[in-house]
């Protein structure tokens, strides 16, 4: 059974989404980031980059334990060790790795910092009501979903015609496109897709989650362990 170190984050999803989509035994580790568990010296062993979703597999290579951090670092580990999600050729992996790489360079931090400077530094203390910041990462996300679209009007899913990791990266952020303030109306290959991956059950289930857990981090406690350390 895989140890889950998780939160109901957009990056948090992509590993649980990958294990139930992939149908793989795992246990629930919580990391309340907005307490600083985070922090925690025996968390920093297995992420040192003080960053969740982190796995550690019993069943590892050559059957020795392994642990992974990073999100997109944690799919691929797992597209491997299950041969799923992550196409059939070459040719289909290295679509994979574009795309996948893409959202972890793009969508995953842009997309980061519209929800940070649109909802949570405004309520700050005291307020950072910042109109550059806001006005700048809300029109790089749309680019982005721009983009997207684009691809999406030539292929069923992100890397081709299957799905795969590069599909469960990217829907976390991209579900969470009102709070990021952006449109859906000139994007109807975007919204296809969105509305397609939100259908599988196994999307559905590792959305569910801890969904109950998920918070707007308005207290002055989580505010201060997550952005001012």
């Amino acid at each position: 059974m895989i140890d889950l170190y998780f939160w109901p984050t957009p990056n948090g999803w992509k590993a649980s989404i990958a294990l139930e989509e992939m149908e793989l035994p795992y246990k629930t580790h919580l990391i309340n980031i907005g307490k600083g568990d985070q922090f925690d010296p025996e968390f920093l062993k297995i992420s040192p980059n003080n960053r969740m979703p982190a796995i550690v597999d019993p069943d590892g290579p050559d059957g020795a334990p392994v642990s992974v951090f990073e999100s997109g670092a944690i799919l691929m580990y797992l597209a491997r060790k299950t041969g799923r999600f992550y196409g059939k050729t070459e040719r289909d992996r290295i679509a994979v790795e574009e795309w996948l790489m893409w959202q972890m360079g793009g969508v995953g931090p842009m997309a980061g910092q519209a929800h940070h400077f649109l909802k949570y530094a405004p309520q700050l203390d005291p307020p950072q009501d910042l109109p550059y910041p806001k006005d700048r990462y809300r029109s790089e996300v749309g680019r982005l979903y721009g983009v997207l679209d684009r691809r999406l009007a030539e292929n069923e899913y992100v890397a081709g015609d299957f799905y795969s990791i590069a599909d469960i990266s990217i829907w976390g952020w991209a579900s969470l496109w009102e709070g990021q303030q952006q449109v859906l109306e000139d994007k109807p290959h975007f919204t296809r897709w969105l509305e397609a991956v939100s259908a599988r059950p196994g999307v559905q289930a590792g959305r569910a989650l801890h969904a109950d857990l998920r918070g707007d981090h308005r207290d002055k406690q989580a505010q201060s362990v997550l952005f001012k350390r």
